[in-house]
């Protein structure tokens, strides 16, 4: 097997398991460098190189910066090694990026050329939604859209029909996958509110929320502070979920949901906007 083929694979591998990493590809070299175009590696979030070859310590440390730096925004970029001469011309300081790109002098004897493109691969962000209710059908079949993996989880009993979901759990036993960003929402409406809720709680999650009234989560937190659960965690939990989008049919109220769980997943992901005007158009896209 080849080099690339290996590479290739590797990467298949880690898609499936939906794992975080880093794929960089030479896209361009000019004069004597040690990797040529076409080459790659796989980085690990440490910052590990776990397959394929990129070059050797002239490009390998603006690399590894680029790729911590994907991984935290989840945007591509290109880094150009260059000899400061190269740069000097280009007008461009090393460490400065112009047009997306990355300008890095090339200390080494070669005084070659290299550019690199550093693409992060993600895995889908992780809904997990307890509870059988219309809203948590309606929501399960709707993130899906947005390219969730889903997760319903209520007792098989309550499910009139198979869910909209990538997985189903018989009851609120669930076990996080992966390293996915992730995303959790009681949605019982009454059935089972107070075990899903205790279960939600166990998960690591950037957003916890429960589809009820504050006074229906005070009672609940009251009763789960009193078995031991923390109240900090409790406190945590959005009730009602959801914006207040003037929702009143579980598809709206669905759709609510998603609405907060986007504004909370992109939360700094944007670039900052320049004016007033850029931000009130930004604001009703």
């Amino acid at each position: 097997m080849t080099a690339h083929a290996e590479v290739m694979d590797l990467v298949a591998q880690l898609k499936a398991a939906e794992e975080r990493f880093v794929l960089a590809t030479v896209v361009r070299t000019v004069s004597v460098t040690a990797a040529k175009a076409g080459a790659k590696a796989v980085i690990r979030p440490d910052g590990t190189i776990v397959a394929g070859w990129i070059g050797g310590g002239c490009a390998r440390g603006a690399v590894l910066k680029a790729a911590r730096e994907a991984l935290a925004d989840g945007e591509p970029r290109m880094v150009s090694v260059q000899p400061e001469n190269l740069l000097a011309e280009l007008g461009v300081a090393p460490g400065e990026s112009r047009d997306g790109v990355r300008f890095v002098s090339n200390m080494c004897p070669s005084k070659g050329t290299m550019d690199i493109f550093v693409e992060p691969m993600l895995p889908h962000p992780s809904l997990m939604v307890l509870g059988a209710s219309p809203v948590a059908l309606a929501l399960s079949s709707l993130a899906r859209g947005f390219g969730y993996h889903v997760t319903l989880a209520a007792p098989a009993g309550e499910l009139a029909v198979p869910p909209d979901a990538d997985a189903v759990v018989d009851g609120f036993a669930l076990a996080p996958r992966g390293d996915a960003q992730r995303f959790v929402v009681v949605s019982t409406q009454g059935k089972g509110d107070e075990a899903a809720l205790a279960a939600a709680l166990a998960i690591d999650a950037d957003y916890h929320a429960f589809v009820g009234s504050r006074r229906k989560m005070a009672a609940l937190s009251a009763k789960l502070t009193a078995a031991g659960h923390r109240s900090e965690a409790l406190a945590s939990v959005k009730a009602p979920a959801g914006l207040d989008l003037g929702a009143i049919t579980p598809e709206e109220i669905a759709l609510s949901i998603m609405a907060e769980i986007t504004q909370t997943r992109r939360r700094g992901q944007r670039a900052p906007t320049t004016s007033p005007e850029d931000s009130n158009r930004a604001d009703h896209r």
